[in-house]
């Protein structure tokens, strides 16, 4: 018995000892990546609930991470896809005016351009999200709530290829993770042991509204690929597809359009003569904004789905500065060609 006692003391010992150092390792992580991360605060513009055409101002909330010198911040894509003004702000207070330089919802991935970086910013390493295997201890530090530089620490609990998550998030490929995750924390960075990002965060699946333990987040090799490489264009415009019913419902000419809901003021969308919803309705049990163009061509592409959407994205990404912009739609039952520059 004693033999046994000794044996039970000594493995409660080595877990406390392990645990310590677990922790020691993490705020160790903690304190050198902290500075990287931003809260990102919003303002914009959306239709009231009051009546038709009555526009306030809707203030957002969520995070992200400062990941080159010049001033380049990731988040999440529907934190900043509509908005009329961002401010970030740094771990030591000072805040920043940003603008949206790449967006793709399709992943929910955006990248902002900070107007400068305040000294003493640290900026963070983009991981290779290949590496990272089910079981991996992981750090998500962001804004829950509005809560600047919390951490959460947890671990994969899976990977998602594009497409087998959500149909609205065709080109996402996801981490899954039981690290807590709440409002105000999208867009914020997942580090691994290593101190590198290796996600950006997305949304949660929740009965509750808060968190039960599953949490998604974009792969940090995504992320790169359409933000860094490719450069997803941003169009500053918040879309619903017509199609089947729907699209017989608004009198569309073509089987598929794209319902304009809401538009970012100085956007390319906005400067092309895109208009936005102008009252609030709830058709076949979907929450729409409507009053708004319906987008039925894109530089000649018309919309079909989820291939026209890809092609558009692909020809809009490589038209330079002060490029023609053609665009075709329905407004108050007539067809017009909207002609633009790209600023």
């Amino acid at each position: 018995m004693r033999r046994v006692l000794i044996a039970i003391t000594a493995l409660a010992a080595l877990a406390t000892s392990f645990s310590r150092a677990d922790a020691q390792a993490v705020g160790e992580i903690f304190k050198g990546v902290t500075t990287s991360v931003v809260v990102v605060r919003t303002r914009e513009r959306d239709v009231s609930i009051q009546g038709p055409s009555q526009l306030v101002n809707v203030s957002g909330l969520g995070s992200g991470v400062l990941i080159s010198p010049d001033g380049k911040v990731l988040t999440a894509a529907h934190v900043v896809q509509t908005v009329d003004e961002i401010r970030v702000e740094f771990l030591g207070g000072e805040v920043v005016g940003a603008t949206v330089v790449a967006s793709e919802p399709e992943a929910d991935v955006a990248l902002l351009q900070l107007q400068r970086v305040p000294p003493g910013a640290l900026v963070a390493r983009l991981g290779d999200s290949d590496r990272v295997e089910v079981g991996d201890q992981v750090l998500v530090i962001g804004a829950p709530y509005g809560i600047g530089h919390t951490l959460t620490v947890g671990h994969i609990s899976a990977r998602h290829k594009p497409n087998t998550v959500y149909s609205g998030m065709s080109l996402a490929e996801f981490l899954q993770t039981d690290a807590a995750i709440n409002q105000g924390n999208s867009g914020g960075p997942m580090f691994s042991m290593a101190g590198e990002v290796i996600g950006i965060v997305s949304h949660i699946i929740s009965k509750s509204g808060g968190f039960e333990g599953l949490g998604f987040v974009v792969t940090s090799n995504m992320a790169r690929r359409l933000l860094l490489e490719r450069r997803s264009f941003w169009s500053g415009l918040d879309g619903y597809v017509l199609a089947g019913n729907l699209a017989r419902v608004f009198n569309l000419p073509q089987p598929v359009g794209l319902l304009v809901q809401r538009v970012a003021e100085r956007s390319p969308s906005a400067l092309i003569g895109l208009r936005g919803g102008t009252m609030k309705a709830t058709i076949d049990g979907q929450s729409l904004t409507v009053g708004g163009d319906i987008v039925l061509e894109v530089q000649g592409i018309p919309i079909t789905g989820r291939t026209s959407y890809e092609s558009i994205q692909e020809r809009l990404g490589r038209l330079h500065p002060g490029a023609l912009v053609t665009i075709t739609v329905l407004r108050e039952g007539r067809l017009l060609e909207l002609i633009g520059r790209l600023p």
